[in-house]
């Protein structure tokens, strides 16, 4: 697995970023500022990407990725600039400085670790990934599908990441609103309902298998299998 950098100045931002990254089995580096950004990249020669925010006290992220891209050292290293400005010019500013991608806030912690494994797949080349399988329901993150008794089920973007949630949570009880921060994002104002909503969608569309996602009454949900 990556060694990655996250910098960014708001701790709830690093946290949620590195929590996630590190189910994917990866080693986590945490700025809170581009100063020490620029330390880590120097410390460190094995990192394997950058998540930089935009906005960041001392060096912003625009400075660290132009001093990225600058020394002959770090070049070449997958950038992914993080931020709440979603103006064009802002991306645009960024692709042009050389950013590999650009996630506006707020965001989805199970988009962006997809988005994160593009990246390195692209840099460090793929890796071998195979469907993890539960009797006749296969959840394929390679092909991005779900396939129940080899059909594909053909769930909804947000049915899916709620699948590939359940799946990297089995066995545990989660609160509808840490579902609601997981797929939706830590900065979504929705109704609660929501998602009750959507499970009840991939409950019907996974079959025989909609009764693993089972019901934590006064709670939540688990997905038990």
């Amino acid at each position: 697995m990556a060694v990655i950098l996250i910098a960014d100045d708001e701790a709830r931002i690093r946290r949620l970023v590195s929590d996630f990254l590190k189910r994917d089995g990866h080693t986590m580096l945490e700025a809170e500022d581009g100063t020490m950004a620029l330390e880590l990249l120097r410390q460190h020669n094995e990192i394997d990407l950058a998540i930089l925010d935009v906005m960041m006290p001392g060096a912003d992220g625009f400075a660290v990725l132009k001093s990225i891209r600058q020394d002959e050292r770090t070049r070449r290293l997958p950038v992914m600039m993080l931020t709440a400005r979603a103006e064009e010019l802002d991306q645009l500013h960024g692709l042009q400085g050389g950013a590999d991608d650009y996630v506006t806030k707020p965001f989805s912690p199970l988009v962006l670790c997809a988005r994160v494994k593009n990246l390195l797949a692209r840099a460090i080349g793929p890796q071998q990934e195979q469907a993890d399988s539960f009797g006749e329901l296969d959840i394929d993150e390679a092909r991005h599908e779900v396939r129940v008794h080899g059909a594909d089920i053909g769930l909804t973007p947000k049915e899916y990441e709620l699948m590939v949630y359940f799946k990297n949570n089995r066995g545990i009880a989660l609160s509808r609103e840490k579902i609601l921060n997981a797929v939706w994002g830590y900065d979504y104002f929705g109704d609660l309902r929501t998602v009750d909503t959507h499970i009840k969608k991939l409950r019907a569309k996974l079959g025989e298998y909609g009764s693993k996602i089972e019901t934590v009454r006064g709670y939540g949900y688990r997905f038990e299998i």
